[in-house]
């Protein structure tokens, strides 16, 4: 992946929208893009299945090393741990929102994400932080339910040894730009 030092338009000062995420590994990640593609989600295939850290994030390309560094540090103070995602959830009715719950692994994103969002990218989140993986966002309640029956036997379980910088395109498609290793110098 490129570094975010040589982001496209190097050299220029451009607003960029970014954000921070676990990537569920496969096959489990291409289970969720699957079944979010069959609930008619049309963010299915732009946005790589994830547990977030850092939701969409607008900033400058010249914070981008800063940014770097800051996620440089935070990872290298981590350790990997073991994630299970078992079963649904569902933040109706505040958010039309159907997801996969972190059974297990919860707690090192809490404070992951904690770690994360400050510094550089302090901010205020609109709602409390909750890891999940989303399969189905704002889509009709029959769809969602659905999309919440249909999840409650996903299982997966993995280690979790990285976090990912994203960039989010003119196409509306998430990119991954950096992977950040746990306990890497």
């Amino acid at each position: 992946m490129p570094t975010a030092a040589a982001p496209d338009g190097a050299g220029l000062d451009e607003a960029v929208t970014i954000g921070v995420s676990i990537h569920v590994p496969e096959p489990y990640g291409s289970r969720v893009q699957d079944a979010r593609a069959g609930h008619g989600d049309p963010q299915a295939r732009s946005i790589p299945t994830h547990v977030t850290l850092l939701p969409p994030t607008e900033t400058r390309t010249a914070l981008l090393p800063a940014i770097e560094h800051h996620l440089r540090t935070v990872a290298a103070a981590r350790r990997p741990f073991r994630m299970l995602l078992q079963g649904s959830g569902t933040f109706r009715p505040v958010s039309p929102v159907v997801f996969i719950r972190v059974e297990e692994g919860a707690q090192e994103c809490r404070e992951l994400e904690a770690e994360v969002r400050s510094g550089p990218l302090a901010r205020e989140l609109a709602f409390p932080y909750h890891p999940h993986v989303t399969v189905a966002h704002g889509l009709p309640e029959p769809v969602l339910d659905a999309a919440y029956e249909d999840a409650r036997s996903f299982r997966a379980v993995f280690e979790v040894g990285e976090f990912v910088l994203s960039r989010f395109g003119a196409d509306s498609v998430w990119r991954p730009w950096s992977a950040f290793g746990f306990g890497a110098a």
